[in-house]
């Protein structure tokens, strides 16, 4: 097999052109094999196999820079810098992340996970390396979906000024996750219908080089200026006019042309943009026909492309998708957001049932958050379904289009809390600390999936900003009997108890009954509270407890700083309560991947870990 002479970086050049096609069979045999144990981003690496094969035959790694936007596309790089093993334990706890990071090998020049960020990235990178006298290539990789978010134009507008070489690819498989919306796509539909770019300029060198004398001038002089190619054709020009050689469209699984264009755009003195048509999911049927299935898919069945383990409960956002088609039955003035994650947030249902009321911007949290502020100010209902660490780019809007003025937008934080294999970039461990920060915003977590029913609705109806924040994954689906009305600010008493409360926040529940019932067991007494609110803080709630209880354990899936337990803490020592408050929560850093139950263990709020704290704290008493 060719893949066993690849062990390093560059191992690929000793690889004869002829078995170009056979390597790409390979490796993508390889992912297919690898993710369907594990899991992971297939569609996207299929689609690149060979232009990454193309960038590693004409660069030299790691000397050269390759930076990969978002970074689910960088399996094949993976493989080809020498991390075949890795694939063993890839996205597991203590084993090969799925994104690029620096801390693995020097070949991954940045560590990436969310969208746009890549040219911006690059520009520092070739700024980084002309200050410093250096002489190496710098590519940023950026997808057409990616190319949806302002950063990426911001940072085309900077790469402009740029007089020394910088090479962008912008991978054009047509999707994000789902299907691409917008100007842009638009755009990118007409150049995709064009002659090569590409080969028409070559086409014009080789005709000027036939010209005796003149011919070589002329050609450096057109380099030089980029003006007179440009001129030329059509393709590309939005790009051009912005001061960024266009090249192409290049047919992006022929690796000979691939590695043509590299070569030629090496030679430009300032920013080049090679434009690569690629196929999400190439090679293997499944992915080919279900791109956004293939995006990020747990471990199938490779025969048939199947999902190996389904579960049979409904979750979170399956909740959340049947109750806001339910509420725009009712209501007309409901309408939804969606930032190219219309499968992923649960609203593909509410797109074909009210296809007029719903909004998908493309990759653009900044944009979604205004645009819904926009439509509460002209007397709509927006809901703004959204992943937890994605809302963390709209926060300058969250505070001075949102809150400052009081609008009633629904946030939909999904995947709030530890979300796993994704690691660092995805987990949604800040969201109760970012949003509580907000004058006027209302952030509330349910235990259960009745609760996020009632809350979506309570939701809905309040007048103001308002966050509902709930975890990835099968809902838990006991205590039904416990659903007592949302009440605006009020905690809900489960068990009441004396000596020692636990308050749980959202989804840690399901902890907090089974923590709950140790201590029992090891002849506690134990009150139990769903805190419901995070934002307003019940402090009638606290008070209460302070008077029969000696210490208030406060439970949630978020960072310790700006959490609910600290807002609970700060609420005790304001009102000088006489009661100790211990705070679970996870650690002020960042949490790599692994499975949920791993990373709870190893953060210390899995059941275990929490009921030794408390009984600790309640004997130091």
């Amino acid at each position: 097999m060719l893949l066993e002479q690849i062990e390093k970086e560059n191992d690929i050049k000793k690889i004869p052109p002829e078995n170009f096609p056979q390597l790409a069979q390979e490796i993508r045999e390889f992912l297919v094999d690898k993710v369907s144990r594990t899991g992971g981003h297939l569609a996207s690496n299929l689609g690149v196999v060979e232009l990454t094969m193309a960038m590693h035959l004409v660069f030299d790694l790691p000397n050269d820079k390759i930076i990969w936007d978002v970074g689910h596309q960088s399996y094949t790089h993976k493989i080809l810098t020498g991390r075949k093993e890795g694939f063993e334990t890839l996205r597991q706890y203590g084993g090969m992340s799925g994104f690029p990071k620096r801390k693995e090998s020097d070949c991954d020049a940045f560590d990436t996970g969310h969208s746009s960020t890549s040219i911006s990235a690059g520009v520092g990178l070739v700024k980084a390396r002309d200050l410093r006298g250096e002489s190496h290539s710098v590519i940023s990789v950026i997808g057409d979906g990616s190319l949806t978010g302002g950063m990426a134009y911001e940072a085309l507008n900077n790469a402009s000024q740029l007089d020394t070489n910088f090479i962008i690819v912008l991978n054009d498989n047509y999707m994000s996750i789902s299907e691409n919306v917008g100007g842009m796509s638009k755009y990118l539909d007409k150049i995709r219908t064009a002659d090569f770019y590409t080969g028409l300029k070559k086409g014009v060198t080789r005709t000027l080089e036939q010209i005796p004398v003149v011919g070589d001038s002329l050609i450096e002089q057109i380099r030089k200026t980029k003006s007179s190619i440009k001129q030329l054709v059509v393709p590309g020009m939005f790009f051009e006019d912005m001061g960024i050689t266009y090249l192409g469209p290049v047919p992006g699984h022929d690796v000979s042309m691939l590695c043509r264009a590299f070569k030629e755009a090496k030679k430009i003195e300032g920013p080049v943009l090679i434009h690569v048509l690629t196929t999400k999911g190439k090679g293997y049927e499944p992915a080919e026909n279900e791109p956004s299935k293939f995006h990020g898919i747990s471990p199938f069945q490779i025969e048939t492309g199947e999902v190996k383990a389904k579960s049979s409960k409904d979750s979170y956002t399956d909740i959340f998708g049947k109750v806001m088609c339910d509420e725009a039955m009712k209501r007309k003035d409901i309408v939804a957001i969606t930032a190219a994650m219309k499968d992923g947030t649960g609203l593909s249902r509410f797109q074909r049932m009210f296809p007029e009321r719903f909004f998908d911007v493309g990759i653009a949290e900044e944009h979604a958050v205004t645009f819904a502020a926009g439509l509460a100010a002209g007397g709509i209902k927006p809901v703004f379904a959204v992943y937890s660490s994605f809302l963390q780019r709209g926060y300058d809007q969250l505070i001075h289009d949102v809150g400052l003025q009081n609008l009633p937008v629904v946030f939909a934080v999904d995947r709030a809390g530890l979300v796993g294999s994704d690691g660092e970039t995805h987990q949604g461990i800040f969201d109760l600390s970012y949003l509580s920060s907000i004058p006027n915003m209302t952030v509330l977590s349910p235990k259960h999936k009745w609760e996020l029913a009632d809350m979506l609705r309570f939701a809905i109806q309040h007048e103001g900003p308002i966050a509902i924040r709930y975890p990835r994954g099968a809902a838990y689906d006991q205590y039904e009997e416990f659903r007592s009305p949302v009440v605006y600010g009020k905690s809900e008493m489960i068990y009441e108890e004396k000596d020692i409360a636990v308050i749980s926040m959202g989804h840690m529940f399901s902890e907090a009954v089974k923590v709950r019932e140790s201590l029992k067991r090891e002849g506690y007494s134990c009150t139990l509270v769903n805190g419901r609110f995070v934002k307003p803080l019940d402090g009638a709630c606290i008070t209460k407890l302070a008077k029969n209880h000696k210490l208030i354990a406060v439970m949630e899936e978020n960072v310790l700083t700006g959490g609910y337990g600290m807002q609970v803490l700060s609420f005790a020592g304001e009102q000088s309560l006489d009661v100790k408050v211990l705070p679970l929560a996870l650690p002020d850093d960042y949490v790599e991947h692994g499975s949920v139950d791993q990373l709870r263990k190893e953060t210390g709020i899995d059941e275990e870990t929490m009921v030794k704290k408390i009984m600790k704290a309640y004997k130091e008493l």
